[in-house]
């Protein structure tokens, strides 16, 4: 007979909660508390931006990543998953970088969008506008290596820009009850002002919970703020009858 390792009864809950879970709410860090961590492990000296230029009409920082599959393939497998994440610890969504570079490595390019905007709705503007070398890639392990540190807002930017073309509709979460048993908390109506990232994130989030009757009001012809303009992206179009409801533009 194998021997007893434990008298206790196998705690199936705790175990199978070890398996990563999608978030249901974002999950804040304030700039003034990461810049404040960073300093103990960013690899690349700070930038001092008093003297730096308006970049309102300037579009000369977006980067339009040159990465094909092969070129996304080969940066993911350079990434050395590292346990303690510090370009997680460095993104001021939080964003699971190594789990959606795992994902991009095994050609599962849906599972990274999927893990990207789960943390954050407006991945695609991000992988672009992002200042990637002053956040994530700053605290790379490889940044002091010969091919220098992963390339990660090109690799987001690949995963999303895969994503976008599969044209898969939003819809809502099927493990919640239907609209009509929700609690009356759900029926309230919510608006929010300006359809900038913080409205349009909100509003994703607040989607998800199950809230049915959210507004964004916004005085432009188009949705995204500065982001938009300075990405130069297309309105945003609701795809489907549940995103109109929940976009009232």
């Amino acid at each position: 007979m194998a021997r007893v390792l434990s008298r206790d009864p196998v705690d199936i809950e705790n175990i199978l909660a070890l398996n990563p879970r999608k978030q249901t709410h974002a999950t804040l860090h304030s700039t003034a508390a990461k810049k404040q961590v960073k300093k103990q492990w960013k690899r690349n000296s700070d930038k001092n931006c008093s003297n730096c230029e308006k970049l309102e009409n300037n579009f000369d920082d977006i980067k339009h990543t040159t990465l094909s599959e092969r070129g996304a393939l080969r940066e993911a497998m350079r990434c050395l998953k590292c346990a303690d994440a510090p370009c997680q610890k460095s993104c001021p969504t939080n964003l699971d970088i190594k789990s959606f570079i795992t994902s991009i490595a095994n050609k599962n390019y849906y599972g990274a969008a999927k893990m990207i905007l789960s943390d954050n709705p407006l991945g695609l503007t991000c992988g672009m506008v992002c200042p990637t070398s002053d956040l994530c890639v700053g605290g790379c392990n490889l940044y002091a290596t010969e091919e220098g540190p992963i390339n990660i807002g090109g690799l987001q930017q690949f995963a999303t820009e895969v994503f976008k073309a599969m044209n898969i509709p939003q819809i809502r979460n099927p493990s919640l009850p239907p609209p009509e048993d929700m609690p009356e908390a759900y029926q309230a109506k919510i608006a929010l002002l300006g359809a900038g990232p913080a409205s349009l994130s909100c509003a994703t989030f607040l989607a998800r919970l199950g809230y049915s009757d959210i507004t964004i009001f916004e005085k432009q012809e188009y949705l995204g703020g500065l982001r938009f303009a300075r990405t130069k992206q297309r309105p945003y179009i609701p795809r489907t009858e549940n995103e109109s409801r929940i976009l009232h533009i």
